[in-house]
């Protein structure tokens, strides 16, 4: 009897799912639908929450690994939602990917600092694909090991899944209510209006400008946007995707505000970049590792942050704008 008990225990314990575990937070969607999507990536399913349980859900959920959050909308409760995933995650490591749209990107980024956090705004099917499967190998469930040779074949597959729920991550995002903007060539590029009720309006950086600024007293913002919209209009002549990096077109939007003595938001810069708002979130992150660029928190309001230049990186550009002039002269 003894032995028997002993060989069921172990067949259990051989039976037991070490996976990650992947728990779901979002309003009309069906865990059955999502079941595919989380073994396509690797993860065991925990369950799917509303919004408006998710604060309990999370208390009393217990080896959450990995957490998907879709804020789409903004709503009441959403500040203080965000702001408790993101203590968790940093208490237990938890991997989180917060999927906003352009209603909460601003509110989702001043809260997303956790270095296991992913940030994406209306993503497509191979965004959030590849989002699970790094949350997933983020966390490896134990005595897993990881196996490169798979990755290509297991995004594929897990991107198929996400593919056949496309309606349902359509309503979740709310794409057709919240649409990404077209870029403007314009003067300026306009911040998107605030979903904060009341906001201020913004003031100057600073009443002096930077020191460095004086060695090339005739750059002005007008010529450098002039430069990022004559950089857009290629894609009137040659195939746009020739030129898809948004790197530079999201530093010169930089220093160009800079110059005006303006913020600019990050949902500001995610349309200056042109790009799927997804891809420019992490451009920001690679530019702001390398210390080109730099996270300032609004006083007035620390529900927002803005992003800026780094000093050293204003001071490059506009030698590099000098030494460009005197080779187009000469």
């Amino acid at each position: 009897m003894e032995d028997f008990s002993y060989s069921m225990g172990r067949a259990d314990h051989l039976r037991r799912d070490h996976r990650s575990g992947l728990l779901v937070v979002a309003d009309r969607i069906d865990a059955a639908d999502l079941t595919p999507v989380a073994d396509a990536a690797g993860l065991r399913l925990l369950g799917v929450a509303p919004l408006a349980d998710a604060p309990a859900r999370l208390d009393g959920q217990l080896q959450c690994d990995v957490l998907l959050l879709f804020c789409p909308a903004s709503t009441p409760a959403l500040e203080s939602l965000l702001a408790q995933v993101e203590a968790q995650a940093v208490r237990q490591g938890m991997a989180v990917i917060l999927v906003a749209g352009w209603e909460t990107i601003d509110l989702a980024y001043a809260t997303a600092q956790g270095s296991h956090t992913q940030l994406l705004c209306d993503p497509d099917h191979s965004d959030l694909a590849a989002a699970l499967v790094t949350a997933g190998e983020e966390r490896p469930a134990p005595g897993q090991v990881h196996d490169r040779d798979g990755d290509s074949s297991r995004l594929e597959q897990l991107s198929a899944e996400v593919s056949r729920l496309a309606r349902t991550l359509d309503a979740l995002t709310q794409r057709s209510h919240f649409a990404a903007p077209s870029f403007d060539p314009g003067p300026r590029i306009a911040d998107r209006p605030s979903d904060y009720i009341g906001m201020p309006a913004l003031a100057p950086m600073s009443a002096a400008a930077p020191h460095s600024y004086a060695q090339t007293p005739t750059l002005s913002a007008t010529q450098v946007r002039d430069l990022l919209r004559a950089r857009r209009i290629r894609a009137d002549f040659l195939p746009g995707d020739l030129f898809a990096d948004p790197a530079w077109d999201m530093l010169l939007d930089l220093l160009a505000a800079r110059l005006e003595q303006e913020r600019v938001s990050v949902s500001s810069l995610c349309i200056a970049a042109a790009v799927p708002p997804t891809t420019a979130l992490r451009w920001i992150r690679t530019l702001t590792a390398k210390g080109l660029v730099e996270r300032q928190a609004d006083p007035q309001d620390g529900r927002r942050i803005f992003i800026a230049l780094a000093q050293d990186a204003a001071d490059a550009m506009i030698r590099w704008f000098g030494a460009s002039r005197r080779l187009l002269a000469s």
